[in-house]
């Protein structure tokens, strides 16, 4: 299961960000998704690093396996998790 997070509409307004990336997270445990896609989009990079600054928390780090950066789109960020 793969799910999806779209931040282009609340790239300016951080407390959604925040409340929408920890939504995603918390979906995918509860689903146990295998994979979460976060578009922050391309902009000035401020976002995406955003983005990893708040899957870097040790709480948040504990919940999924590893943080790709896609290599041919700088605007996406894949999380991947390994349920067992």
């Amino acid at each position: 299961m793969k799910l999806k997070l779209d931040l282009h509409d609340i790239y300016n307004r951080g407390t959604d960000i925040d409340r929408a990336l920890r939504g995603v997270i918390d979906e995918a445990v509860a689903k146990k998704a295998t994979l979460v896609e976060i578009i922050p989009g391309k902009g000035s990079g401020q976002l995406k690093k955003r983005v990893l600054r708040f899957l870097d928390q040790k709480d948040v780090k504990a919940l999924y396996h590893r943080v790709e950066k896609d290599s041919k789109n700088f605007g996406r960020v894949f999380v991947h998790f390994r349920w067992k």
